[in-house]
């Protein structure tokens, strides 16, 4: 079974920094795809960062040139590193694989328990 572990989240002042981190436990083979995502109480889940296979990234317009996705050394890790924090970018931080593994030789979906970040003075 895969499941993906989450830490790094916290309180923070605005213009402060927090690394968040996501490790995908079990026999990972192949990762198609790691990203980040963020959800506010009755609001959508929304993507925050992505990182493909190929290490081509994207970013939501409104964390360009503060956020940083990253995928480590090995495939079942990613990170997100946030600078320049701000108020408005409280919320639950959820990381988000698909990959393969030795039991499922296919891509699959996976979703991690969820960092809360909060952003306040």
């Amino acid at each position: 079974q895969v499941q993906l572990v989450e830490s790094g989240g916290g309180l923070v002042q605005p213009g402060g920094s927090l690394r968040l981190s996501c490790v995908a436990s079990g026999s990972v083979t192949s990762v198609n795809a790691r990203s980040w995502y963020r959800q506010v109480p009755g609001e959508q889940r929304e993507l925050v960062a992505h990182i493909a296979s190929d290490n081509v990234t994207g970013y939501a317009e409104d964390v360009k040139g503060r956020f940083t996705i990253s995928g480590g050394n090995a495939i079942n890790t990613v990170y997100l590193q946030m600078n320049s924090l701000k108020p408005e970018d409280t919320a639950a931080y959820y990381c988000y694989f698909a990959l393969m593994t030795t039991s499922a030789p296919y891509y699959r979906s996976y979703w991690g328990q969820g960092t809360q970040v909060t952003v306040s003075s």
